[in-house]
Order: structure tokens, then C-alpha cells, then sequence
């Protein structure tokens, strides 16, 4: 089989796949990528349609955490806080209270820092981003069902982006010239294909890391071969876990504000926090210092006992500074996905090559309609030419 031979058939085999494990996927690369798209502005839209997520910033100091833990608490009865985020000195202090398994819920009070004012609780599932999200993670099905079905089409979108790579290559010179620009004044064929083709190929850049940050996402075996890849060959560790003993003073002073003074004096400037509430008897305060804003891949985790607010030391996943390459790589796979580690330059990027992905579905499907139809008038054609022959003898 000559070289040439060769060539046309393996490209003939990418062909086939690209066409089927796309028809097969095309409806959750549409929902995928247009949720992702829309969720990349979600910060500045968020503001922009919510006022009730900013503040008059005050000279003075804000309440303690625990009075606004539990100024929060009273408005949702029964409930139990989980973690308080602040943000900038004119935005509202987020409360959340977040159940998983049984009986699921996820609410937010939102606060002004300085006053205590109540200005909105709210049901999270209800809110429109939120709505986005689960149908980026889970096509807003049952969440078991829908990480399957999400994790199984990853690695589908991933065969189809490389695939896509290779049959957009071109042949030769004068192939090359037509393969970066769009034929904008071209017939409607001919720039669907186009379409299809150029903005696909540019997207694809973008959508390898995105893929690829999904897939480590979806998978833990992803996450720990990545640690492994950038950590020279380590294994990915467990969380840490920390007892905390009850050895509490009764007249002390909320531990909860203990432990956040102690880490805001250590981190001047720094507006961005978070602070994770113990989830049992024994656990320890996590507080988590973001030291870009924006990005959370550079964040201080800081953990302290619940009831002396003495602070804990860890080897791993604790400081920033401290990590080696492949928990550095971990932590930087969301900033990735979302294009924030770019900054918002970054995001609109990522907006853009989500709606191109969103597109090509689309395009690909009209190019193969197109090509079965003129195949079923050539089909159609042939009898009719037979019997004209048949006649004219």
C-alpha cells in the first residue's frame, strides 16, 4: 500500500470518529460549552443583576465572625452555618449553610460586615448561576448520574478536539493559506464550513486545557497523575486532618475570632478569606487567605483548634509558598478551567472559545446533513439516468 493509500485511509478512520463520537456527544458539547461560556462573566454579572452583594465601605472594623455566624443563624432556623467568605471592603459577607446527602440544602445569607444588616437569604438552587453551573457539571441531572455521563463525554470531547487538529491540517501550501481565515462573504455552505473548521481550530487550543482541567475535575486517578507528573514521580497525599481537643476555657472569648484575628494580622491587605466552620466535635477551623484576588490557586490554608484556637502545622496543602510543583498544579486546575488564571483577559477567552464549542455541534451537524442530502439526489439521480438509457435503446 503506497503512502498516499495510507494516509487517505487513516484519515478516513479519524474522519468516521470525529463524525460519530460528535453526533453522539453534540447535545451535551452544546450545554457544556454554552454554560461554560455564560459562567465565565459570572463575578461581574453577579454584581451587576444582585445589589444585595455590596456594601458602603466603612472606616470602621467589621463585627466579629461569630456574631455574624450567628446573626445568620437566626434567619434560617434549624439550619447550620458551614463557611463565612469575605471579600472586598464593599462587598457583603456571605454566610453559608450547606448540607449534603440526606435531605440536601444550600442556602446564603448575605450581611453587611460593618452593621450586621441582613440584606438577603436566599435558596442558592434557585439562583440563576447556580442553575448554570449544575448544568455545566451535571446537565442538571441527578448529580451521580449526571458526573457520569459529564466524565464519560470528556473524554469523548477530548478524542474529538485532537481528532479535529488532525483532520484541520493541511495538506499542502496553497491548503494552508484558506486554513486560518474565514470566507465571511463566501455561500452559507461554505462558511459553515468554515465555521466549523477555523474557529473550531482556533477554539481547540483553549479547549485542550479546558478538557483536560475537567477531566482532573471528574476523575481522582487525573488529579494524582497530574501531582505525579509535576512533582517528579510523588504520590498525590490526603487531605490533612486535625483532632481538636476540648480543653476550651468557658470565659473565653469565641474561639472563631481568635483564630480569624490571628490570620488577618498575618496577611495585611488581603480582603479575600474564608473561613470553614468545624464540621464535627473534633475538627479543626480551616481559614483560607486568597493572596490574589480573583485567582484561588495562590491561597494560604490555615488551620486551627477548634477550641484554644491554637494553630496547626502542615506539610501539605497548608501554605502556598510551601507546596511543591504538583500541588501547585492541583490547586491551579479551576483557574485554569475557568480562564481566571488569566485574569479577566483570561475568562474572555475562555467566553469565547465556550460559545465556538457550543457552535460546532451545530456546524458539524449542517455539513454532515448537507453531505447525506446531495448523497441521496446522486442516488436518486442514477435511476433516472438508467432508464433514460434504457429508453433511448
Amino acid at each position: 500500500m503506497s503512502r498516499s493509500n495510507s494516509k487517505g485511509r487513516f484519515k478516513k478512520i479519524i474522519q468516521w470518529f470525529h463524525l460519530w463520537l460528535g453526533l453522539i456527544s453534540g447535545l451535551v458539547f452544546f450545554i457544556m460549552g454554552l454554560t461554560g461560556a455564560i459562567y465565565a462573566f459570572q463575578p461581574e454579572l453577579s454584581k451587576l443583576t444582585q445589589p444585595y452583594l455590596t456594601v458602603k465601605e466603612e472606616r470602621g472594623p467589621y463585627l466579629p465572625v461569630s456574631a455574624l455566624s450567628a446573626i445568620a443563624a437566626k434567619q434560617l432556623p434549624g439550619k447550620k452555618p458551614t463557611r463565612i467568605i469575605y471579600y472586598a471592603k464593599d462587598r457583603a459577607v456571605t454566610v453559608h449553610f450547606i448540607k449534603r446527602g440526606d435531605q440536601p440544602y444550600y442556602w446564603a445569607v448575605f450581611l453587611n460586615p460593618y452593621s450586621g444588616a441582613v440584606l438577603k437569604a436566599r435558596d442558592m438552587d434557585t439562583e440563576f448561576f447556580r442553575f448554570i453551573l449544575r448544568g455545566h457539571m451535571y446537565l442538571w441531572l441527578p448529580q451521580k448520574i449526571g458526573q457520569t455521563v459529564v466524565a464519560t463525554c470528556m473524554i469523548i470531547f477530548a478524542v474529538i478536539v485532537i481528532s479535529g487538529l488532525i483532520l484541520w491540517w493541511p495538506r499542502n501550501k496553497n491548503a494552508r493559506k484558506s486554513s486560518f481565515k474565514v470566507k465571511w462573504r463566501a455561500s452559507p455552505k461554505r462558511l459553515n464550513y468554515d465555521l466549523h473548521k477555523i474557529l473550531g481550530f482556533y477554539a481547540s487550543w483553549v479547549l485542550l486545557f479546558s478538557i483536560t482541567t475537567g477531566l482532573a475535575w471528574s476523575f481522582e486517578s487525573v488529579m494524582k497523575a497530574e501531582y505525579w507528573l509535576f512533582s517528579g514521580g510523588k504520590e498525590r497525599p490526603a487531605p490533612p486532618k486535625f483532632i481538636s481537643r476540648n480543653e476550651r476555657d468557658a470565659n473565653a472569648a469565641p474561639v472563631i475570632d481568635k483564630a480569624l484575628n490571628s490570620a488577618t494580622q498575618n496577611y495585611p491587605g488581603i480582603e479575600h478569606y474564608q473561613v470553614r466552620l468545624p464540621d464535627s466535635d473534633s475538627a479543626a477551623i480551616q481559614i483560607i487567605m486568597y493572596l490574589k484576588e480573583g485567582i484561588y490557586a495562590p491561597a494560604d490554608n490555615l488551620y486551627f483548634n477548634q477550641y484554644t484556637g491554637a494553630r496547626f502545622n502542615t506539610k501539605n496543602w497548608g501554605l502556598y509558598a510551601s507546596a511543591n510543583a504538583g500541588e501547585k498544579a492541583n490547586r491551579m486546575t479551576y483557574d485554569i478551567h475557568t480562564g481566571g488564571i488569566g485574569g479577566l483577559a483570561g475568562r474572555t477567552l475562555v467566553f469565547f472559545a465556550g460559545l465556538i464549542a457550543a457552535s460546532l455541534p451545530v456546524t458539524g451537524f449542517y455539513i454532515w446533513w448537507g453531505k447525506k442530502r446531495k448523497k441521496k439526489r446522486a442516488s436518486l439521480k442514477l435511476p433516472a439516468a438508467k432508464k433514460k438509457e434504457e429508453v433511448l435503446v
